[in-house]
């Protein structure tokens, strides 16, 4: 064991510096994320790697997810880097955050930072709260700015003023560290750099090193997919109408468990993602109409009503700002969807009222009979495979073709079909 000890140290040190591990992150911040970096930044510190590189191209997201990557930037043993790359990427909003946090701040040429004002989503809060919030956002951002030793009055500016510049400026100003138009240009000029983490300074060896891509995993894609905002949405409906067709047909089986699933990855999305609830009990409300007119039909009145009521939630459900949004052709296509099922619930109720009744005196009258003995007065009749006691005024042959012309109690008037006689 000793022996195969020395020797894996032996080649370590023949190979030359410890990897570096690289993470692309690519998109909205959300739950997915930054379970993502984190997980990463615990396989860096635990398998010895010497520096952490975000690739980051992001249009913002979720303040809570972005707090959860910002605090274990901020308590890593291992030194993260953030570089916002390619050419034409940006670090917008929360991105602008997590850049502040890097131990290392670097960027491409032709990639951008800022407009980090935080944007309401769910209830409409007043003047006050979003004073609040602003200086709460103002706040944090100088905290991280005077932390890592960069510009703070432009970080505020960024979240004041939603001002963004261009990866030039950023390091003119201070807002970051480097411009580098690749990975190894940046592996390049950290070489020899020191850097103090929560363990302590950390000098990096970098222009040598071998980097190693930490790709997200199945869960990763999977959370990945069920919160973005137009998966959910539609698991949503999917859940709804599965639920709501199971209990208008019950026996089905199939259209409730695939409904109650696809219900419940909905609403674990929904928690992970920050929903407009006024969106979200409109979304309800335009269900329970659809549900009210196939129960109860009103020839439209209930269901194009919730397709008034369901155009509207969806439109609110998610605010624009965040990056995490429900795209304009999809609410359109469920509403469609939507409009199209009430129309055929309404020429479903209108058939069936002028349809006729085939219960009942009603139903009865016009019938066909076969007489099943001889009578003159009263006698049997069989009528859709039924036996029947029957009254004619003329005299019946048994096997002879009747027509129902009327009843009492249970007993029908009938009278032969003229040249008809089996």
């Amino acid at each position: 064991m000793k022996l195969f000890l020395i020797l894996m140290l032996f080649s370590s040190c023949a190979l030359g510096a410890a990897p570096v591990l690289v993470m692309p992150v690519d998109g909205a911040i959300g739950p997915a994320a930054s379970d993502y970096v984190s997980r990463g930044i615990e396989k860096a510190e635990n398998e010895g790697y010497q520096l952490v590189v975000i690739e980051l191209d992001t249009p913002g997201g979720l303040d809570s997810a972005m707090r959860q990557i910002i605090r274990k930037i901020m308590k890593s043993d291992v030194p993260v880097a953030v570089y916002v790359s390619p050419s034409g990427a940006r670090a917008a909003s929360a991105g602008t955050y997590i850049l502040y946090s890097a131990h290392v701040a670097a960027m491409a040429p032709g990639t951008n930072v800022g407009a980090a004002t935080p944007v309401e989503i769910g209830f409409t809060v007043g003047k006050t709260m979003k004073h609040k919030m602003t200086n709460d956002a103002a706040a944090y951002i100088r905290s991280l700015a005077e932390i890592r030793g960069r510009n703070a009055d432009w970080a505020e500016s960024a979240v004041r003023n939603a001002e963004s510049i261009p990866a030039q400026k950023a390091l003119t100003l201070h807002v970051i560290d480097y411009v580098d138009p690749g990975l190894q240009d940046l592996l390049h000029d950290l070489e020899g750099k020191k850097i103090m983490t929560s363990a302590g300074e950390k000098t990096l060896h970098t222009d040598n090193a071998r980097t190693v891509e930490f790709n997200e995993g199945w869960r990763d894609r999977f959370l990945a997919v069920i919160t973005d905002p137009d998966i959910a949405y539609l698991l949503m409906v999917v859940g709804f109408y599965g639920i709501g067709f199971e209990l208008a047909n019950p026996g089905f089986g199939l259209p409730g468990v695939a409904g109650a699933i696809s219900l419940l990855l909905a609403l674990f999305a929904f928690q992970a993602l920050s929903v407009n609830y006024a969106g979200l009990a409109l979304i309800l409300l335009a269900i329970l109409l659809f549900s009210a007119e196939a129960v109860v039909p009103s020839y439209g009145s209930l269901g194009f009503g919730g397709i008034i009521s369901f155009m509207l939630g969806s439109i609110f459900l998610m605010k624009a700002g965040t990056g995490l949004s429900i795209s304009w052709p999809l609410i359109l296509a469920a509403s469609l969807i939507s409009a199209l099922l009430v129309y055929g619930m309404v020429r479903m109720a209108l058939k069936a009222r002028r349809k006729r009744i085939v219960s009942g005196i009603e139903g009865m009258m016009g019938s066909r009979a076969e007489a099943i003995d001889d009578f003159a007065e009263t006698g049997n009749v069989r009528v859709r495979g039924e036996i029947w006691k029957a009254r004619s005024e003329t005299p019946i042959h048994r096997g002879e073709s009747l027509v129902v012309t009327g009843m009492e109690g249970l007993t029908l008037t009938v009278e032969p079909i003229r040249n008809e006689r089996k």
